[in-house]
């Protein structure tokens, strides 16, 4: 049995196949699975924020901050309150959430967890 790693086939003329982060090759998480990853920035101790863009732009750096980030917040329901409103003001963006590792001075979590329409 062949186990070699496969290439995965995503062109820029299908919108479908195109990825946008590690866990864009999972099934799509439902808001119990959101809400366990928040949970887990949370306990870090890392600040969230939330972007979201177009799809057409998810490629690149720059993408549109929802609020400021949310220094020290440490009630989940606040956050997740918070993605659910960028969901309903932008349904058609990618929404992703960041969490910034203050102690190293990093990202420690950044992941899609809406898909916009392309």
């Amino acid at each position: 049995m062949d186990m070699a790693i496969q290439p995965y086939g995503s062109r820029n003329g299908e919108p479908a196949s195109k990825k946008c982060g590690t866990f864009s090759y999972l099934p799509e998480m439902d808001a119990s699975a959101i809400r366990k990853q928040v949970d887990c920035a949370v306990g870090r101790g890392w600040n969230c924020a939330i972007e979201h863009v177009e799809p057409y732009r998810a490629n690149e750096h720059y993408w549109y901050m929802w609020k400021l980030p949310l220094f020290g917040e440490r009630d989940v329901n606040v956050i997740m309150n918070e993605l659910a409103e960028c969901r309903n003001a932008c349904p058609d963006d990618h929404i992703r959430i960041i969490g910034y590792d203050n102690n190293r001075q990093t990202q420690g979590l950044s992941m899609v967890v809406y898909h916009g329409r392309e």
